[in-house]
């Protein structure tokens, strides 16, 4: 990261930045950012190779064959078609890069992978000028392409292909790509994309993956970025007790039949997307599942309520329906700094907000710009003091007092340091009722 971030035990960083504590109570402008931001790496047949691309919702349903080689309604798309029920932006990286592309005669695929090879080019000689060729680029049977030209370096690159220049056009059946292979998922490919993503900013990043040591890698990653550098996200793995606020640990499997793109870790595509679109001033929890994959939700109430007390965010059948029994993380240990409350996504999420939200309010507005003197740590003062009446006001905090944010001058000339104190409004969760029956 450019700017320093984290959190800060005494007044000792070096880099410019921002540097923000959360603690239990004894337990550019102030406006809000918006969420629904998610990184994910992907296993894919096609797409671009070693670098993350950015997707919007309505780009994944008007483009999906262009950018990830299949159609919207392709069975290999229901991960990403759970993803997008909540989420507006994925941050995308392959993890098959490094594959070959699939080529013949005529095209090379424009990116590596298998699909490559389900593409086909088919050369027919024009019916009104018979020194004319048609060549159509075609995936699967759907033709994406057509262009007529009397020679080949005349031909124009696709979506899918690059023509060949130097081949010779003559008047041919369908002839498909072959050679196209998908590259080596391992450590190493997780490792490339961590290293591509920790500039990028986003709510949530979902990793569906089963091997254990990957997990393990990428709750290290989401625990350094938030402890350590200052980036809030919140990371959704499939069985792995973190045992730190920013880990949602899914618990429930999904039935996958054996030639199915998907493993049992499935389930994560969807949490992901519902956490990251999940607004600050609410709750995922009972949130009915309306994705496409068959869960397994045969828990007893016992086992419920073990899942809650281990950290388990969990799914379970409730009548005709399959909602989220509770919006929590996979914080188990509690301290005085840590409380109870931490437990709780929504809880997470309003002290995200906040982090996110005063960083790029002091690093774009404040930051080398601003004199620390008494006007300019009042006009900070002020800002932080509007931001959390909007946070009021959409009823994500409750309670606040002005009074308790200060801003001071801090060890240094040029540093400030601010105390703040917010009281964090959660969803209903009980109802205890007591009925007098006369």
């Amino acid at each position: 990261m450019a700017l320093g971030g984290g959190v800060f035990t005494t007044q000792n960083k070096v880099l410019p930045g921002t540097y923000i504590n959360f603690v239990s109570a004894a337990n550019a402008s102030s406006a809000l950012l918006d969420r629904g931001s998610v990184a994910m790496p992907l296993e894919l047949d096609w797409g671009v190779d070693g670098e993350v691309f950015e997707v919007t919702n309505s780009a994944f349903v008007e483009k999906c064959a262009e950018i990830f080689g299949y159609d919207y309604s392709h069975p290999k798309m229901a991960g990403l078609r759970d993803l997008f029920l909540n989420a507006r932006t994925l941050y995308a990286y392959k993890l098959t890069s490094g594959g070959k592309k699939a080529k013949n005669t005529y095209a090379e695929a424009l990116y590596t992978g298998v699909r490559g090879n389900d593409i086909k080019i088919v050369i027919s000689t024009n019916t009104d000028d018979e020194t004319l060729f048609d060549v159509t680029t075609m995936l699967d049977v759907v033709v994406v392409d057509t262009q007529t030209v009397s020679t080949a370096d005349e031909l124009k690159p696709n979506q899918f292909v690059k023509f060949l220049a130097a081949a010779e056009l003559a008047a041919t059946a369908a002839t498909p790509l072959s050679g196209g292979e998908n590259g080596v998922v391992n450590g190493e490919s997780h490792q490339a994309f961590l290293d591509k993503i920790e500039v990028y900013g986003f709510n949530t990043l979902g990793a569906a993956v089963e091997d254990k040591s990957v997990k393990g890698m990428y709750a290290a990653f989401a625990k350094r970025m938030r402890d350590e550098v200052g980036v809030k996200f919140q990371l959704v793995l499939h069985n792995y007790a973190a045992d730190h606020l920013g880990v949602i640990n899914v618990k429930n499997e999904v039935k996958v039949s054996e030639n199915s793109s998907f493993n049992k870790a499935a389930l994560v595509y969807w949490v992901t997307g519902a956490a990251a679109g999940c607004v600050i001033n609410s709750s995922i929890q009972n949130r009915i599942y309306n994705g496409e994959f068959d869960v397994d939700t045969e828990f007893t109430q016992t086992e419920l309520t073990k899942s809650i007390e281990a950290g388990e965010f969990v799914l379970h059948k409730a009548g005709g329906d399959i909602r989220v029994l509770k919006d929590i993380n996979s914080k188990v240990t509690v301290s005085d700094s840590e409380g109870e409350i931490f437990k709780e996504n929504q809880t997470v999420r309003v002290m995200d907000q906040i982090a996110n939200d005063i960083a790029v309010l002091f690093n774009t507005k404040y930051l080398g710009a601003i004199p620390n003197d008494a006007a300019g740590r009042v006009s900070l003062w002020a800002d932080i003091v509007d931001h959390h009446r909007r946070l009021e006001q959409i009823r994500a905090i409750e309670n606040f007092n002005e009074e308790d944010v200060t801003v001071e001058q801090g060890g240094g000339k040029k540093s400030v340091v601010v105390t703040d104190a917010v009281t964090v409004v959660n969803a209903m969760d009980k109802l205890y009722m007591t009925v007098t029956v006369a």
